[in-house]
């Protein structure tokens, strides 16, 4: 079309504008993801990450051979070098057709680009940012963008390769080349220098860039001032004139004041490069272009590629004759740069800290503010954003002598990213609630969207020469316009404006130095409140996409994902660690108070006293529990205060927002906080217990509690601080550790303290090292020549059971009890063993328990007696610890649940004798559960009915059974020649604890007989008239040593009908003579004062 009959009012510029600049950042995105795929192929060690034919060596010739002949490729009279790519064609043609059509594609958008820039001079257009805001910004944005595509599509290293070999393999699959590839190898000769081959490309544009340009000479200087000249004017204050505070901010150039700094300089920089010519001439050009100049020493071309200002400006210019007065600017630009742009933009960044800071309270505390003053909101988050950006881009590129000028690159900020964050987030749900409420009242939808593109077509109608109404002759209405359009965006586009205001999806892109300052940001307890922004900026990265590049979608979705992940779970960690630091704190002081530490307290004060000497003069005084509390001033910070404001601060970042929405995935940063607790919760009772394999060493039972209960108090107090249910915390941790293995397969406390019970205590209970003693109702060590590393009293008193009931609780004591059953079942089946051999000799026994000499042939021809009684003397210590734990578990339980084990209880003693034996079993297991005695203990019976013996009969198995009692009554006799026989009053048993035999007769009795459908009552009173008998005997034995603590052994009977609820007095007496009891216990006592004497 020629020049002379261009219509302007049909050339649809702001369509085209548009769409142009839509399309531009579509390209963009392509070629940049080109160009890092390059350089992964580049860097990657991975050979499959690259496709075989840029890899393989035996092809390399050939690429290059296609590189260096680049755009003309003579095929046929090159078959040697090429044949190798033959073979490959079909792979080339299938894996770089996305590649190559998205350069033919580049050259399209070229050719539109260059076409729509023709057309605009042609309609000579008048642009002015300051009236035509719109049109003149999509005409600067355009040409930026095109400047930019060319300039990354240069930086593409395999640009030729993939060009050439898609061509070749399209020549030889085809019998042609494509039709696109001779002017697209053209465009990528004439462009291996963009900025040269634009800048004459651009010699017909230079008047309506240049105008457009100079137009931004009223915007750019305001906006780039120093920190000290904002402070002085209270740039962004709303209560440096309260008399003002309620008028709406306006201004006549309202989307400019709002317009981001890194945009107009790229304008500026890449503008006045293409239309050089102009900064000889236009002075208010030359102080533009050395404002951008003195201010930055590189630009972002397109998200981390970066544009190197000033050498690539001098390296342009220095060909061109008579430019070395602009050579000279931009010397001294770059050293002014290079000096003092660092230093002025710390300054800004410290003004915006404060001021954000002062802009967030206020308008936190006075929402109504935010309809007035929104134009105050959006320059905040701009300016802001701009300054992030700047630092950002310059740190990941800094020069040697500007290193000083980037101390708080890392250490502050934070602070203003989130302050900018923290406006995006709140000043959006405000502005929502402002509008919400008058499209609920009327319902309305608004949407202005198509009024704002009707006044960009009409700027584009008035804006071009001999239009009916030239808006250069009306700028008032432009202005007017300007402000309309702005306050539209107020009621329907608040997430566009906020995107375009606050975007800072960049970092993504800056994934190493995003992680740095996160690090340090986690690290500095001043800026750790403000480290949610890193997770809440990860919000923002899939509003870099664009649609005409979806593939990157789920890398880059992926990426958000990830480092959302990351950050969440660094900052759960951080503040697990505070907690578990206080917890240490918490539980060194709670140690100070166990009643082990008070014993040289009470030594000191009795010697006070007494005014006895306290030892060595100089001695320090111990510290009392409590000392820590005591300040003498409000200066003196201790660990603690440290530790609990470390974890503040770090809590409310965490407890800032409920959750997070990244890529459709929604995170919940509490419960980060809860899974770190959980875990480090479990691990820290299991580190508590002190278990040492090696030695067989662990805490006592009640130091651990006392350790636990200090733990789970701070714990409850992160409640003050987060919104967590710290009671599910509870819940999960100590359920499980009421389990043999946690929810990892780790062991517990239960599994731990139950081998320590079994493995370490009861063992030397066997060995003879240690005796229950009924009368304390604890294990207690005896004098032996080797003595134990432990105190069995410490861990087997009253107190330290329920301690080990309240740690285990009914669940834990329930394994405790059924992993001591299992070895009373392994004793019994030794037993059954033993009954065996001497099957025939019991059997004569038991019908001839009447005739004493037949009896004594009969008992010497019996083996294993002293096995017998030891294994039952096992079993019943076992029984005797076993009630001890019952016993502490029912006291614990009724504190916590006194009436529903009074109801178990009442419910358990009104069974009816009569009630079926497998109903009876069900309400003793429940019971039981609850820690109350039983006259059948269901564990035992569960054992012992998993005892399984083949090729027996059940007959034979109820005979044995019948038969194992017989053995232990015959064999009462022969304790009484053991010297550690004798009973003690003071003990109320016996050091060797035969005195368990009487809990291991009558619970194996009733758990036997149960098992087998017997009377439990016959077979007992068939025990006490065959051990009575037997007992009797040894009355009117004269050898002394047998007969040594004869006495002792009469006692067993009467702890056998104590112990037994199927035996009773009467029925020993008509068994057992009374006198003979009564005279034994006054024997034993007698005896017992002797020896003491």
């Amino acid at each position: 079309m020629s020049r002379g009959v261009i219509q302007p009012s049909q050339q649809k510029l702001a369509e085209k504008l548009t769409i142009l600049n839509d399309r531009g950042i579509g390209m963009l995105t392509r070629v940049y993801n080109i160009k890092k795929q390059g350089q992964v192929w580049k860097a990657c060690g991975d050979p499959k990450a690259k496709p075989s034919y840029l890899v393989d060596k035996n092809l390399e010739s050939a690429v290059k051979f296609i590189v260096r002949k680049f755009p003309a490729v003579e095929t046929r009279n090159n078959n040697q070098q090429l044949a190798q790519l033959q073979k490959e064609k079909s792979e080339i043609l299938k894996n770089l057709a996305l590649y190559y059509f998205t350069f033919v594609d580049v050259m399209e958008f070229k050719d539109h680009v260059c076409e729509l820039l023709n057309t605009i001079d042609a309609c000579q257009v008048f642009f002015d940012i300051t009236v035509n805001f719109d049109l003149t910004k999509n005409y600067l944005d355009l040409v930026v963008t095109y400047t930019t595509l060319m300039t990354i599509l240069s930086r593409i290293e395999e640009r030729k390769a993939i060009i050439g070999l898609y061509n070749y393999a399209h020549e030889m699959t085809h019998g042609a080349s494509d039709r696109e590839y001779p002017r697209l190898g053209q465009m990528i000769v004439d462009y291996e220098n963009p900025l040269k081959k634009m800048m004459e490309e651009f010699v017909p544009h230079g008047k309506s860039l240049s105008d457009a340009l100079i137009s931004l000479h009223m915007v750019y200087p305001r906006r780039n001032l120093s920190a000290d000249q904002w402070r002085n004017a209270q740039l962004l204050s709303l209560i440096s004139a309260p008399s003002t505070m309620l008028n709406p901010a306006q201004s006549d150039t309202m989307p400019c004041e709002y317009l981001s700094l890194d945009t107009m300089e790229k304008w500026i920089v890449f503008g006045f490069i293409l239309c050089h010519a102009v900064l000889n001439s236009d002075a208010a050009a030359l102080t533009l272009w050395k404002l951008a100049l003195q201010s930055s020493t590189c630009l972002c071309l397109f998200r981390d590629e970066v544009f190197h200002i000033h050498k690539a400006a001098e390296d342009l210019f220095v060909n061109i004759r008579g430019y070395n007065k602009r050579i000279n600017d931009i010397r001294e630009c770059k050293e002014q740069a290079l000096s003092h742009a660092g230093s002025m933009h710390r300054e800004r960044r410290k003004f915006l800290r404060s001021a954000l800071k002062e802009l967030a309270t206020v308008l936190a505390d006075q929402p109504g503010l935010l309809g007035p003053k929104a134009l105050f909101v959006f320059m905040a988050l701009s300016f802001a954003r701009d300054e992030i950006i700047w630092l950002l881009r310059h740190a990941d590129n800094i020069q040697k002598k500007s290193t000083d000028d980037f101390i708080d690159k890392y250490a502050n900020i934070h602070t203003l990213e989130n302050s900018l964050i923290q406006g995006h987030s709140s000043w959006n749900v405000h502005f929502s609630t402002l509008h919400i409420v008058k499209q609920v009242e009327d319902g309305e939808v608004f949407d202005f969207r198509g009024m704002r593109l009707d006044w960009f077509r009409l700027q584009a109608y008035t804006s071009v020469s001999k239009a009916s109404l030239g808006i250069a002759d009306h700028k008032e209405l432009g202005k007017m316009m300007n402000t309309i359009i702005f306050h539209t965006k107020m009621v329907d586009s608040l997430v566009e404006m906020l995107v375009e205001t606050s975007d800072l999806s960049i970092f993504c892109f800056y994934s190493r130095a995003f992680e740095k300052m996160f690090q340090q940001c986690l690290e500095l307890p001043s800026q750790s409140r403000h480290s949610i922004c890193f997770p809440l900026l990860c919000t923002h990265f899939m509003s870099c996409t664009h649609e005409l590049c979806p593939e990157e979608r789920h890398h880059i979705g992926d990426r958000s994902l990830s480092l959302c992940n990351m950050f969440l779970d660094e900052m759960a960690k951080q503040a697990r660690n505070l907690i578990t630091d206080i917890c240490t704190e918490q539980c060194t002081l709670s140690d100070q108070l166990l009643p082990k530490h008070c014993a040289k307290t009470i030594s000191q004060a009795v010697n006070k006293k007494s005014k006895k000497a306290t030892g060595k003069k100089g001695e320090p005084e111990r510290e009392k529990p409590g000392v820590e509390s005591m300040r003498k001033n409000r200066l003196l910070v201790t660990n603690l205060d440290k530790l609990h404001t470390a974890l503040s601060e770090l809590c409310f970042s965490i407890n800032y927002v409920p959750n997070l929405a990244v890529w459709e995935h929604t995170f919940t940063p509490r419960e980060y906080l809860t899974s770190h607790l959980e875990i480090r919760f479990t691990k820290s009772i299991v580190g508590m217990t002190m278990y040492n394999q090696a030695t067989q060493e662990i805490a006592k039972p009640s130091e651990l509690l006392t350790s636990v209960r200090a733990y789970m108090t701070v714990l409850q107090s992160i409640e003050n601080y987060v919104t967590i249910d710290i009671t599910r915390v509870f819940n999960n941790v100590l359920l499980q550790q009421t389990q043999h293995l946690d929810s990892h397969g780790e062991p517990t406390i239960t599994s731990l303290y139950t081998n320590w019970y079994l493995e370490t205590l009861l063992r030397q209970v066997s060995n003879g090292h240690i005796a229950y003693f009924p009368a304390m109702k604890a294990f207690v060590n005896l004098p032996t020549e080797n003595e134990l590393t432990f105190n069995a009293e410490e861990y087997s008193d009253i107190s330290e059971m329920r301690s080990l009931s309240e740690l285990l609780g009914p669940y834990g004591m329930k394994f405790l009890s059924e992993s001591l059953m299992w070895h009373i079942s392994s004793q019994v089946a030794e037993l059954k063993k033993l009954v065996v051999e001497n099957m025939e000799v019991l059997t004569q026994m038991r019908t001839s328990f009447d005739k004493p000499d037949h009896m004594a042939a009969l008992f010497k021809k019996l083996t294993s007696v002293d096995s017998v009684l030891k294994r039952m003397t096992i079993i019943g210590v076992i029984l005797s610890f076993r009630s001890l734990a019952q016993e502490a578990l029912r006291d614990v339980l009724s504190c916590h649940i006194p009436f529903l084990v009074s109801s178990v209880e009442d419910f358990k003693d009104h069974i009816p004798r009569e009630t079926d034996m497998k109903v009876a079993m069900n309400v003793y297991e429940l019971s039981s559960a609850a820690g109350l005695p039983c006259e059948i203990d269901p564990a035992l019976v569960v054992a012992l009915s998993s005892q399984k013996s083949e090729n027996i009969s059940p007959e034979e198995e109820y005979k044995i059974a019948c038969l194992l009692m017989v053995f232990v009554a015959v064999s009462l006799p022969t304790l009484a020649s053991n010297v550690m026989s004798q009973y003690s009053p003071a003990i109320e048993g016996h050091c060797n604890n035969i005195h368990c035999l009487a809990k291991a007769i009558n619970q194996i009795a009733a758990a036997l007989f149960t098992i087998h459908k017997g009377s439990i009552e016959d077979r007992l009173k068939e025990f006490l008239a065959l051990a009575s008998s037997s007992l009797l005997k040894i009355g009117q034995e004269t050898d002394k040593m047998t007969t040594r603590n004869r006495e002792s052994v009469y006692l067993l009977l009467d702890m056998i009908v104590q112990e037994s609820p199927f035996l009773t007095m009467d029925l020993l007496e008509s068994c057992f003579p009374y006198v003979l009891l009564r005279n034994a216990y006054h024997a034993v006592y007698k005896q017992s004062i002797s020896a003491n004497a």
